[in-house]
């Protein structure tokens, strides 16, 4: 299939809410908003859907279309990653696309991580959780009992590995932090847009589970974000340029489904799935002009970094240093802000980032951006990554 499916397939619309803590609007009617965002960008109607990928455990594809006025759902799948899942639906869009399946398919994503996670004053009750599969059954009877209840907590198992196997210094987990910050203050969007980060803010900051700092962590948020993608001929007769699905993989870390057990803590799923989307992308790393990392923390961003050839084990702290992923720099990283400063939407807002960027129209715009990578990261070490290029 690999003549058939890789660069013959955009995106062609892309939708996103704002980023807050604590929304009054329910998460379903977020969804539903970007989405219907995503396909009056494309310049589409519902009823020119016909394929959906739902996200993972808060909507159903039949909710979805209903309230949409979709009539005829030819295809659709969940795709069951974690973090990586947005990511990696792209290449099942693809797939379906190429197979003749679906014509135009609707990603969507959308959540309420800050309201729904925790009781918070300020945040309206929600019956709507995140149904975790087993991954929640592994948490809940292997983990919990030791202590480890958050995902900082479970990152810092491996995390604190890779820091003291590399003396990776906290100079490099604050490049990143400060970057992302930097690129939210330009991105009207951002939740952390007005709130800029010193070096002197980093290190005051508490830790939560070393080395995770404060600062280190994404930021809780209520949101939804969505794209659409077809042909490639089809998208060339569409509203805007076209942004083409070079090419992407998935891969996942052994065993996929915990940490304890496996045999190198610091071995993931990018680590597969990145020869493979570079391999069917005809790229390299270096080719890349916008780099889109899904930075649940900051130490995780570094982990890739070194899994995406960009640096050899423990070589991404010079990787990161003066400037280098700064705009301007060679590889700008999350030029919107990323997980870290513009929202947690489970790296949809990556691709919807990438997207614009190579339409040329993003707030905080890489000159002549030809191509970029974004990548996507499950909680415990699933992997996926997309190449998209601005159509020749």
């Amino acid at each position: 299939m690999g003549t058939d499916l890789w660069g013959t397939t955009a995106i062609v619309g892309v939708g996103e809410t704002d980023y807050v803590r604590g929304s009054d609007r329910h998460v379903c009617d977020l969804i539903l908003d970007a989405a219907m965002e995503a396909i009056t960008d494309a310049g589409l109607k519902p009823a020119d859907i016909n394929g959906i990928i739902p996200p993972p455990g808060y909507m159903s594809t039949e909710e979805i279309a209903a309230h949409l006025g979709v009539p005829d759902v030819a295809y659709h799948v969940s795709v069951l990653m974690g973090g990586a899942s947005p990511t990696a639906s792209l290449q099942t869009a693809a797939m379906a696309i190429a197979g003749g399946l679906a014509d135009n398919v609707l990603v969507c994503m959308g959540w309420n991580g800050y309201s729904a996670l925790r009781p918070k004053p300020d945040a309206r009750p929600t019956k709507r959780v995140m149904n975790l599969g087993p991954m929640g059954e592994t948490v809940r009877n292997h983990y919990a009992p030791y202590g480890l209840m958050s995902a900082a907590q479970h990152y810092s198992l491996y995390l604190r590995r890779y820091v003291e196997t590399f003396g990776i210094p906290e100079d490099a987990a604050a490049a990143v932090a400060i970057a992302c910050r930097n690129h939210a203050q330009l991105n009207s969007k951002a939740l952390m847009r007005g709130a800029p980060l010193s070096r002197a803010d980093y290190d005051a900051a508490p830790f939560i589970a070393e080395p995770l700092r404060k600062f280190d962590c994404c930021v809780e948020t209520d949101c939804a974000t969505a794209v659409v993608v077809t042909s490639l001929e089809r998208a060339r007769d569409l509203v805007h340029p076209a942004v083409v699905y070079l090419g992407g993989a998935e891969g996942h870390p052994e065993p996929a489904d915990e940490i304890a057990n496996r045999a190198n803590l610091l071995e993931l799923g990018i680590h597969r799935a990145a020869p493979r989307a570079f391999a069917r992308a005809g790229v390299s790393p270096h080719d890349i002009d916008v780099l889109e990392i899904y930075d649940c923390f900051t130490y995780v961003v570094l982990l890739q970094l070194e899994a995406l050839g960009y640096a050899e084990p423990g070589g991404a702290p010079a990787f990161v240093a003066n400037g280098n992923i700064e705009l301007g720099g060679r590889f700008p990283l999350n030029t919107h802000g990323g997980l870290l400063s513009q929202g947690h939407c489970w790296g949809l807002n990556h691709v919807v980032e990438a997207t614009r960027q190579l339409r040329g129209t993003a707030d905080a715009q890489v000159t002549d951006a030809e191509l970029a990578l974004v990548t996507g990261y499950g909680d415990l070490g699933d992997g996926s990554v997309a190449i998209l290029g601005r159509d020749r």
